[in-house]
This record gives C-alpha cells, structure tokens and sequence, in this order.
C-alpha cells in the first residue's frame, strides 16, 4: 500500500506544473547595483523613477567597485539559473534581458576602473550589439555624387555648410519652430501609440553641450527637452528632434518603461542606465522614428507648408534641402569608422578632426563637436546608426503597411527587448 501511495505521489508531483523563478528578487538587486555604480561614475543613470530611498540609501553607502563587481558576478550566476529553471517564455525572455543589463553593468565598473578593448568590443560588452564598420574608401563614391550636385566652388565641406546654412532657423524663431514640430510628432504618434492624460514635457534652450539636444525623463510620464544652441540649428532638426527627443523617441520610450514597472512590477525598467543593451533600441529607435511618423514625402509637406513659413524661410526651396539630405545619408556611417580609428589608436585627434569634416561635409566646429561627444561617450555613438539600421530591419519585416511597422515598434517598448531579440 505504501509502495502505491508513493508512487502516486511521484505521479502528482510530475504532473503538478512547476513554479516559475521569480526575478523579482534579483531585478531589484540590479536596480539597487546601477544606483550605486552612479555613485561612481556622473551621468551613468540616465533616469531613475523607483523608490527613491534605493537612491538615498546607494548614495549614503556605496560599496567599492570591487565589491559591486563581486555582487554583480553572484547576481549574473543567480539570474543563470533562474533562465535554466524558467519554461515560460515570456519568463525566459525577461531573464535573458535582466541577464544582459546586468553583464553590461559588470563591464561598465571595469571600464569606470581604467580597463579598455577595442570599440566594437567595447561596443557588444556594454550594449549587447557589436557594429558593423564600413572602411571609408567605401564612402567615396558617396562623396563624389554629392560633389556633382552641390553648387559652387572650393572644397566640398565649405559648399554643403553654406549651402545648409541658408536653412538655420533664426534664434528667435527657434521655441515656436520647434514646438509646432514636437505638437505635431506627437499627434502623429498618438495615433498609433496610447498615451498617458497625464504625459508632458518642457522645452529648453541650452549651450554649452556636446549634444545636440537631450531628454531628461523624470518619471510620471514627464520630460524635460533641452536643445543645444551652440550651432546654428537647421529646419530639419525639428521635426528630428520632435521625434528623436519626444513622440515616438525618449519621451514615449520612457513613458512605456515606466509603464512597466508600475502595471507590471518589473523593477527593472524602474532604471535607465545609459550604457545599457537599450541604448540601441533606444537611440535607434529615436533615429528611425522621423521615418515611422513621417512616411514617404510627409516630412517634406509638414517642413514645407508649416515649418518653413514659421522660420521665415522659403518654402520653395524645402525639395532641394530634401534632395541634399538624401545625398547626405549615403554618407552616414562613416563618422562611425573614423571614430573607431581614433578611439582604438589607429589616427590621432588632428587626423580625426580631418576625416570628419571631410566624410562628414561639415565645417571644423561641428566636427570637433562631434569628436567631443565621441571622446565623452565612447562607444555610445554606434547606437545611432547601427540602433536604427536594427529598428528600421525589424520593423520593415512587418511589411509596407506602416500601420503594421508601428505595432513592430511598439512591441519593442511593452515587453523586455534585447538588440538580439530583433535580429
């Protein structure tokens, strides 16, 4: 009677489904690990909406980086074997994710403590995406054809900048050219996306950056915009920046985090760390959103029939601002090399500045702005163009609807998403 009694309850027990891991656990060790790596390094924590005494409590006692490198080792191994033991999907896919913030933490405390490999190394180790790098030979062709079209004489880089120049936005048309182009970036995508009553944000001019604008997420689905004036800012950064720092960009891609966190306590996203696997998507994201808000010659329309009378430039002209910029896009990527060659040693700052400016077209402020960034940010920058290069594929897979492209983007936001999840 025994021996049947026992062998029942084997045959319960085998039957009985079994529990997933619960990660929650290990979601706020990581959160609470981020908070403190902030301690460390300034900038690290791009936004932070969790309990704010996690943050009180890291910045009044933060362990070494020696010591969080011991705890994020334990962490990584603990979350392994919840990915082994997990049988639900969306279980795993969470875990997979969690594992891979927690490996791009690991690397960032070497890197805060001196250590350096390669960019595209660097690049996989913190953002889980390694880039593809064109050698610039590649791009000559590019330059010659934008060579043929654009007006003038003298060196190519001095004829694209006066050309661009002639679409800068006067500095006291800029708020309202700006603001008409995030209003209508967020109609676009509010269309497509459910936003919170509640969502907002506050416009600034800034100076003084290395960036050319920048979304501060604060929580409670609230943003602060700030736009760099150090340059002369052209028309075609509105609706760029519209969409890149608000609607569907940061702002949205912040809103639906927090969103995760909140309705589905996944504490996880209650952190934007910003050298983080989301830095492609996010960044990318940002990038292939004037695209996705603005099919086909849309943006052409909207910049020619409201922004340009707003600017007081000549709404004639917009097609032939179109067609340089089509130009100039076969030409995106190469700054990525050249910041390759001169972050791994391979060309010194002087040669850098050159190669910019030349495969850049731009004059040598904007090139040294952007060498500035890439010194400050490192590998960061392949987020922009490899970022968008993997959102574009991903969503275009959906098809030439755009509607069905816009589900494919959302459903980068409403769940735990890895570069590799979109290869």
């Amino acid at each position: 009677m025994r021996a049947l009694v026992f062998v029942a309850a084997l045959l319960l027990a085998a039957c009985t489904p079994r529990a997933e891991p619960d990660l929650n656990p290990f979601a706020e060790a990581y959160v609470r690990l981020a908070l403190e790596i902030g301690t460390h390094e300034e900038g690290y924590i791009d936004a932070y909406y969790g309990p704010p005494e996690w943050k009180t409590e890291a910045e009044a006692h933060p362990r070494s980086t020696a010591d969080l490198k011991t705890a994020a080792d334990a962490l990584s191994a603990q979350i392994a074997t919840a990915l082994g033991e997990a049988r639900d999907p969306a279980v795993q896919r969470r875990a997979r994710a969690l594992a891979a913030y927690v490996s791009s933490a690991r690397f960032r405390l070497d890197m805060i403590d001196g250590e350096r490999v390669p960019f595209a190394d660097e690049a996989e180790r913190l953002f889980a995406l390694r880039p593809t790098l064109r050698p610039l030979e590649s791009y000559d062709a590019a330059l010659e054809r934008l060579d043929a079209i654009v007006p003038g004489r003298g060196p190519l880089a001095d004829r694209v900048q006066a050309l661009r120049n002639r679409y800068a936005i006067p500095q006291d048309k800029l708020l309202p050219v700006m603001q008409a182009a995030i209003a209508e970036c967020r109609r676009r995508t509010a269309e497509h996306i459910e936003l919170p009553e509640n969502e907002r944000f506050e416009l600034s001019l800034v100076n003084g950056q290395s960036w050319g604008a920048y979304n501060y997420y604060q929580g409670d689905n609230h943003s602060l915009i700030q736009v760099n004036t150090d340059q002369p800012i052209y028309i075609d950064a509105a609706i760029g920046y519209g969409c890149h720092e608000g609607y569907p960009g940061h702002h949205v891609q912040g809103i639906s985090a927090e969103r995760l966190y909140r309705e589905r306590g996944w504490v996880e996203f209650s952190i934007m760390p910003l050298f983080s696997p989301q830095g492609p998507l996010n960044e990318g994201g940002g990038n292939y959103g004037v695209d996705l808000a603005f099919p086909g010659d849309e943006k052409l329309a909207f910049e020619r029939d409201t922004l340009f009378p707003l600017a007081g430039l000549d709404p004639a002209t917009a097609p032939a601002l179109a067609d340089l910029l089509e130009a100039l896009q076969e030409l995106r990527g190469a700054t990525l090399t050249i910041d390759q060659m001169y972050l791994d040693g391979q060309i010194d700052r002087a040669r850098a500045l050159e190669l910019r400016q030349r495969y850049g077209v731009t004059s040598r402020e904007r090139a040294e702005r952007g060498l500035a960034f890439a010194d400050h940010y490192r590998s960061y920058v392949i987020n922009y163009s490899s970022g968008e290069d993997l959102v574009r594929a991903y969503a275009e897979r959906a098809g030439a609807d755009n509607n069905a492209r816009w589900r494919a983007y959302e459903s980068i936001l409403n769940q735990p998403t890895l570069p590799a999840d979109l290869q």
